[in-house]
């Protein structure tokens, strides 16, 4: 709820405030960035440390604030959001030839350990099953083309749509993306779990600390 709140409606609410009461629309841009910064400074004030994601927001954020006021371009700092997914998108590509590992393995031990360092140990162990290691390099791979192909529409929509259109599209549609991409990584996932299962694949994870 925080991150729909101050990460996709303030920033249309701030937007749209702004431009009706005169200000030019990188003014308004600029402005609207202190919803996803409150949402980063919450994030970490609570948990005291950055994920992965925030990190490559924070500093998209900033190179697209400090490039659009240069330049006094509104679609440039509209054009930065699509480099964030663009970016993510060709690390996780890249992760399947140049790292030990792919992209999404990372982020899927982060999310289905909670850092623990018992059930860290248990999710570092499952790469030895094939299974598992074919899993996570189609995950990455959906992940990675999915970005990538968004990354290129919104950057042609950028230049095509007027500036108020996109702020709206900037802020809605990489949320709806990421949520389909989800909730179809935990269906694949389970799916390959089962099939693993019926191969006599069963690893339960540890038991998460109370």
């Amino acid at each position: 709820m925080q991150m729909i709140v101050l990460s996709v409606a303030l920033p249309i609410v701030i937007y749209d405030v702004m431009t009706d009461a005169g200000f030019t629309p990188v003014v308004a841009l600029v402005v609207s960035s202190v919803g996803p910064l409150l949402d980063i400074g919450i994030t970490w004030a609570r948990t005291r440390r950055l994920d992965e994601f925030a990190v490559v927001v924070l500093a998209f954020l900033v190179l697209g604030i400090i490039v659009s006021l240069i330049f006094d371009d509104p679609r440039l700092l509209l054009l930065k959001e699509a480099a964030i997914t663009g970016v993510i998108g060709i690390l996780a590509l890249g992760s399947l030839v140049v790292a030990p590992r792919p992209l999404m393995f990372y982020f899927g031990r982060r999310f289905a350990t909670g850092g623990d360092p018992a059930r860290v140990e248990w999710w570092n162990g499952l790469w030895r099953f094939p299974g598992f290691r074919r899993t996570q390099v189609v995950i990455t791979t959906v992940w990675g083309v999915v970005f990538l192909a968004e990354a290129v529409v919104r950057g042609i929509l950028t230049y095509t749509l007027s500036v108020d259109t996109m702020v709206v599209v900037n802020n809605v549609a990489p949320l709806v993306i990421v949520a389909l991409l989800v909730v179809w990584t935990a269906l694949y996932a389970k799916r390959q779990q089962r099939i693993g299962e019926a191969h006599g694949v069963v690893v339960e994870p540890p038991v998460a600390p109370a």
